[in-house]
């Protein structure tokens, strides 16, 4: 079916899960729209049952929008991903039917650049251990050798993937004073070129890095991108972050000595 061919005021729009406000209120000014609001992340087959008549698809990354689902789905002019990748969808199928596919770029650059050096800072200090260790009552009174963590500042912070997200990242380290090594693909002159930010490669950044961030779209050729060989490059009290997809990290590898891996 073809977009135009549909009654806007009519398109019926199904929500996989419920949303922030205002987000369902904008869609019933122009829609017929029909939210799901059972926890949790929503079976294949209630995706196929809910996808027969429907016009347009708001869904969550977590949502597998095969070419089962998108063959099931006569009525579909639209999948809108609430995310900013869209590995979850099969844009092939939904090319082939002339389904239009949409997610939202750039509305969570800085709030996951701070998520990633939250997650940098409170494994480097060993903050969810501490608390762990308090809370389970181990804690009977300061020690001078307990709990110490790494520093942070001064260190140098490895960045792969150097899109949005990734630079706003190295913005935060420059409040720490950090060198920073970045790699990207598509390989452009920094922003801010007085901070001192250094092109390197993966290899590179692996090998000197203090900290590894990682900030890159889940595709074919990212996925595992971090594994055992690459794991052992790194230094034994190095610190992994992963804000991008969780398998872009081959999980089964993802512990080796000492170091500390976080994933967001």
């Amino acid at each position: 079916m073809n977009l135009m061919d549909i009654d806007i005021a009519r398109m019926k729009v199904y929500v996989t899960r419920r949303i922030p406000e205002p987000g369902i209120s904008l869609l019933d000014e122009h829609f017929d729209v029909v939210v799901r609001d059972e926890p949790g992340p929503i079976s294949k087959q209630e995706l196929l049952e809910n996808a027969r008549d429907i016009n347009g698809l708001l869904c969550l990354l977590t949502d597998p929008i095969d070419a089962e689902v998108i063959a099931a789905a006569k009525e579909l002019v639209c999948i809108s991903n609430y995310a900013v990748g869209f590995n979850n969808i099969d844009v092939a199928a939904a090319t082939e039917r002339g389904i239009v596919v949409t997610n939202t770029p750039g509305v969570l650059t800085e709030t996951t650049a701070d998520f990633a050096f939250a997650l940098l800072m409170a494994a480097a200090r060993r903050v969810p251990e501490a608390d762990g260790f308090l809370r389970a009552g181990k804690f009977i009174g300061w020690d001078p050798t307990l709990m110490l963590g790494w520093d942070v500042h001064g260190r140098t912070l490895g960045i792969i993937g150097f899109g949005k997200i990734g630079r706003a990242l190295a913005r935060r380290a420059a409040g720490f004073n950090m060198k920073v090594l970045y790699y990207d693909p598509v390989r452009g002159e920094p922003d801010e070129p007085a901070l001192g930010w250094m092109y390197s490669s993966i290899e590179g950044i692996l090998a000197e890095s203090d900290f590894v961030s990682l900030h890159v779209p889940l595709t074919e050729e990212t996925r595992h991108l971090v594994g055992r060989d690459q794991l052992k490059m790194m230094k034994m009290t190095a610190i992994l972050v992963n804000t991008s997809r969780g398998p872009v990290v081959d999980e089964r590898d993802n512990r080796r000595g000492g170091a500390r891996r976080f994933r967001g």
